[in-house]
């Protein structure tokens, strides 16, 4: 609807969503809105020579609104009248090629030198959009309480105190509330199983000393593969066919964390002649059919029900996620609980959703209230008082020490910059896909993060591409790898 009043202003319109399945959603919704024609979208699945075509058409300004995924943030569209954004949260907004810019950021650049208007939209909040609210920037757009009670779901929690009192809770993967609600559930329709981590028993520990079990030859976590598959490292893929625990010599092994085929796996047992559908990142469902059918799904894929919602939605195994050691655990955590919350029906027509996470911790407080806002200012307060971003700028220098010390000591930095570090990274095992910004196979990094007070980013970034520069030109040691504002600083 903001986009169709943009155009109807005449002014042009653009919209950033994570995924091609959102933007395909919008794509759907406008053109039913608007007719064909009036805008195009721009995401990998059109092809290269599709989008090259509707990129051209908005050069030309044949086309005033664009919807697609990250790289439509550079959409020339002519006349700018609104920038919008879904769910700016989301690591997929984040380019990880250099310059490594971030939707958000471009379409705030935008909107400011364009004299255009900014929609951040999304179940949640960020502490980089609290800030923009808090800062006067940018004004809240939420509907009442008494709305929000009528679309939410009913909300409950299972805690480690409720657990150890259950006695299926000790013997099988769900509490009793939460086999309550399941099966509740498939008498009105689909429900959603959020599990945190794919495969099949990826962490295993020993069952009397819960020591994790790790492999002989390169010290990686074993993991189960299959139901009658043996052991494997996830590292180095050495099967370990005759495990003992090296603390108390122990034969047995228990699973730490689950994953979703061997949760499908176990349900499926439990309700035999109910349907199963898995959607994770090897296999990503856009719909499901509203019917009765177990759904269990991945963090970010779960699929849109086709009818009024899924009738109940599990989200398991919360300390996964919020025990992470990132800045960032509690915000992320909340953001795919509301994401997979919201497609639940609402509480008058039996909508229900159980979180297996301590009620007392703030993001499930923050689920349960169905408070985004209040959780992001909270967070924006904590950095603020310990200097973290969004409230200062930070850059991350990666690379060899040589690299890194070289980097530094070349960089003129401002008088307020102040260097955390170096320290070292963990080593990249061999076989492990490695990730950008990771050390190879065989190397040992070190990484340096470099805080300064807010206005004071651009000299910073400005100082370390003049000294990489400096080094690259002069070939004085091997490079390091400079990345502004990191999304994961530990």
């Amino acid at each position: 609807t903001a986009l169709a009043a943009a155009l109807a202003g005449g002014r042009g319109a653009l919209a950033v969503l994570p995924d091609g399945r959102a933007a395909a959603r919008v794509d759907a919704a406008l053109t039913e809105l608007l007719g064909p024609g009036h805008h195009v979208l721009l995401t990998a699945d059109a092809g290269p020579e599709q989008r090259y075509q509707r990129w051209l058409a908005i050069h030309r300004g044949a086309v005033r609104c664009v919807v697609g995924t990250r790289a439509a943030m550079f959409a020339p569209v002519r006349s700018l009248g609104l920038a919008a954004i879904w769910d700016d949260g989301d690591a997929a907004h984040r380019d990880d090629h250099a310059p490594q810019p971030h939707a958000r950021d471009v379409l705030l650049l935008r909107a400011t030198q364009e004299n255009a208007g900014l929609l951040l939209g999304g179940h949640a909040h960020t502490a980089e959009a609290a800030r923009l609210v808090r800062g006067g920037w940018a004004r809240p757009l939420v509907p009442e309480r008494e709305t929000f009670r009528a679309a939410a779901p009913l909300l409950r929690t299972v805690g480690d105190t409720d657990q150890a009192r259950d006695e299926a809770a000790r013997s099988a993967r769900l509490p009793t509330l939460a086999w309550r609600a399941l099966r509740e559930g498939l008498a009105l329709g689909p429900v959603l199983i959020q599990v945190p981590r794919r495969g099949y028993a990826p962490r295993l520990a020993c069952d009397r000393c819960r020591e994790p079990a790790r492999c002989a030859a390169c010290h990686g976590p074993l993991a189960s593969v299959g139901a009658d598959e043996e052991l494997r490292c996830g590292w180095c893929g050495t099967a370990e066919p005759s495990w003992h625990c090296g603390e108390c010599g122990g034969h047995r092994l228990r699973a730490v964390v689950i994953g979703a085929r061997r949760t499908a796996e176990e349900l499926g047992r439990a309700f035999p002649s109910v349907p199963i559908r898995a959607s994770g990142r090897d296999h990503v469902l856009a719909t499901v059919p509203d019917q009765p059918a177990l759904v269990v799904s991945t963090p970010g894929a779960e699929p849109v029900p086709e009818g009024p919602g899924y009738a109940a939605v599990l989200l398991l195994d919360g300390w996964a996620l919020l025990g992470r050691p990132d800045l960032r655990a509690g915000e992320e955590t909340l953001r795919r609980w509301l994401n997979a919350a919201a497609l639940a029906r609402g509480r008058h027509d039996g909508g229900v959703v159980v979180v297996t996470a301590e009620p007392t911790l703030r993001a499930v407080q923050s689920l349960v209230r169905w408070d985004p806002e209040g959780h992001a200012l909270r967070e924006l307060a904590d950095r603020e008082t310990l200097g973290f971003p969004p409230v200062s700028r930070m850059a991350a220098v990666t690379g060899l020490p040589e690299a890194v010390a070289g980097l530094l000591a070349a960089a003129e930095l401002p008088a307020s910059a102040e260097v955390l570090g170096p320290v070292p990274l963990p080593e990249t095992p061999a076989g492990r896909p490695r990730r950008t910004g990771e050390p190879p196979p065989g190397e040992q990094w070190e990484r340096a993060l470099i805080r300064v007070p807010p206005g004071a980013g651009g000299a910073l970034a400005l100082a370390l591409k003049t000294a990489q520069a400096h080094r690259l030109t002069h070939r004085e040691g091997p490079p390091a790898w400079v990345r502004m504002d990191p999304d994961d600083i530990g």
